[in-house]
């Protein structure tokens, strides 16, 4: 999700409400790119997070402390010469940009009341932190930029500062419906575009939500909308930013399975599909989507291997079964030659030597069939042929059948592993999947003196009826959890026909009510390989009703009774242990 404006609109209607105010009572550089400001308040402190990284640029209120190095840069020394101890009496964004400005008051030297401005500029790999006077001219910027790097603008010492105004963008606080229509039908792009190209703060996001909300197609040019229609999207525009004005934000996260796909701060209906989960600080939210993004990147990376591993496998296993569903289709035809044989005994004292067939009377359907012969063998010898052909493709056939079935069998549990890699969410979570793979003799064991702890433990919920609920990570928890630390009758859960982990239902011995099961159901359909589809179907039986086949791989089952129901995969509303 672009760090839009309407999202720095929300950090600012945040800081207004908690550091305006409040003296800044330590300034620390973490790294070249980053402050960290502690504000001292009536009620406490607080600690402004402040990144220029092009990479990740930030800004929000945290509790986190960074360590500081030895010797403070050059920035971090003139700003605490400046404004340490200095009020912050004003912070505001100019129209919509993607800029925060701070205004402080300090005393100088001789001490006289003086102003600065701390400038925190979000724009991608052109953030940066800028110090001005209250004239506008800067005394020094966290990033220099010179003419060499940029020819729209410098950003050095003693030079004036300006906001480039590149694109030439409107104001969406501001802007007339004239200019409204006249700019957007002036652009050739689709809708969508035409909208956060037009207009500053909007992202591709948000002009998304605008079309989903005006109930216009996207992807159609706006000099293809009649004027009722342009005039209606103008209302709509107008009514989704009367929310920006009057501070009514509603910050949230929007969840695909356990990865955060996008934030916001005013809420996204066209991403109905997603879990949300608000927040009411944005602070909070950015703080929180960034840390999981972070993680779930590092595991990713981290379980690179195991995916090629297991990715590797799959491949070769869907190449064999193919191979080999091709082999057992060329045996469809083994009971023809079986009949030709039988035909041939029963008719071949007919036959004249060197006969190239043989016209006889199948009277297995009654029917008249023509048999290729052999002209240089005998009846008796065309017949052996077609017996011999047949008893072949049989021994292929019957053969064939039970590698078919292993072959699925290893391609089911891969792609179990591919899901239990999906949903894994930790370190220690992939030490476990290793070992699996491992015993299923996918990696080879290295042998070693110290031996990787395993720590990782199944998921916990608790139902809105107070029944604890777990859910396998992987086939080893699954085997666990189903065979050793559930009891005959607690209620089993899994995804139909997919794969996905088991879903235990712990029952003291009581009869769970019916929003149990739908909970239960949702889990099994959330953290399977069906996951965000509208409706998963879910087998659940009591657990005595579950059998492990002998010489099965961790996490194969078998259950011969079952009850089944249709659920959807949002489980936002239930509470994780």
């Amino acid at each position: 999700m672009a760090f839009d404006g309407i999202t720095i609109a929300n950090v600012v209607h945040e800081l207004n409400g908690t550091i305006l105010d409040g003296r800044i009572n330590k300034i620390a550089q973490p790294e070249a790119d980053e402050l960290l400001l502690t504000i001292k308040m009536p009620r406490g402190q607080k600690r402004l997070y402040i990144s220029a990284s092009a990479s990740l640029p930030l800004i929000y209120l945290t509790d986190e402390n960074k360590p500081s190095p030895m010797t403070a840069p050059n920035f971090c020394m003139l700003l605490r010469k400046h404004i340490n101890n200095g009020r912050i009496t004003k912070i505001y964004q100019p129209k919509l940009e993607r800029i925060i400005c701070f205004e402080i008051e300090h005393l100088d030297e001789l001490g006289d009341l003086c102003k600065k401005r701390l400038i925190v500029e979000i724009m991608g790999k052109h953030s940066n932190i800028i110090f001005c006077n209250d004239k506008g001219m800067i005394i020094d910027s966290i990033k220099h930029v010179s003419s060499q790097m940029s020819s729209v603008r410098e950003v050095l010492p003693g030079r004036d500062y300006f906001i480039p105004d590149t694109m030439e963008k409107l104001d969406p606080l501001t802007v007339s419906e004239d200019a409204f229509i006249s700019s957007l039908q002036e652009k050739p792009a689709h809708l969508s575009k035409a909208l956060y190209t037009t207009f500053t703060g909007v992202s591709p996001v948000v002009a998304e939500e605008i079309c989903y909300l005006s109930g216009i197609e996207s992807g159609i040019t706006p000099k293809d909308l009649s004027e009722d229609i342009m005039h209606h999207l103008f209302n709509q525009f107008s009514l989704y930013f009367e929310n920006v004005k009057q501070g009514q934000f509603a910050p949230a996260i929007y969840y695909n399975g356990a990865e955060p796909k996008e934030f916001a701060a005013l809420p996204l209906s066209h991403f109905n599909l997603y879990i949300k989960k608000d927040f009411s600080s944005v602070s909070e939210l950015l703080e929180t989507y960034y840390a999981e993004k972070n993680n779930l990147t590092r595991i990713r990376q981290k379980s690179v291997d195991l995916r090629r591993v297991v990715q590797t496998a799959l491949e070769r296993n869907r190449k064999k079964y193919d191979l080999q569903f091709k082999q057992l289709r060329d045996t469809e035809n083994r009971e023809k030659y079986k009949v030709y044989g039988e035909l041939i005994h029963t008719y071949g004292y007919e036959l004249e030597e060197g006969a190239k067939k043989l016209d006889a009377l199948n009277y297995y359907t009654n029917e008249m069939i023509t048999i290729p012969l052999d002209p240089q063998k005998t009846a008796m010898e065309n017949a052996k042929k077609y017996f011999d052909k047949y008893n072949k493709q049989k021994r292929t056939f019957e053969a064939l059948s039970e590698l078919i079935q292993e072959t699925k069998d290893e391609i089911t549990y891969l792609e179990s592993v591919s899901n239990s890699l999906d949903i894994a969410l930790s370190e220690d979570d992939l030490i476990q999947i290793k070992e699996e793979l491992t015993q299923a003799g996918f990696i080879r064991r290295k042998y070693t003196k110290k031996k990787e702890k395993i720590i990782s433990k199944p998921f916990h919920y608790l139902s809105s009826d107070g029944y604890h609920m777990y859910v396998g990570k992987n086939n080893l928890q699954n085997e666990e959890l189903t065979f050793h630390f559930a009891v005959g009758n607690d209620w089993w859960f899994h995804a139909k026909g997919v794969p996905g982990s088991h879903v235990i239902v712990k029952t003291n011995g009581e009869e769970l009510p019916d929003r149990t099961f739908e909970e239960a159901g949702r889990l099994a359909a959330y953290y399977s390989k069906n996951r965000g589809a509208e409706k998963v179907e879910i087998d659940y039986v009591e657990k005595k009703h579950v059998k492990k086949p002998n010489g099965s791989k961790p996490g194969f089952v078998v259950y011969y009774t079952n009850y089944s129901l249709m659920i959807d995969s949002d489980i936002s509303g239930l509470k994780q242990v």
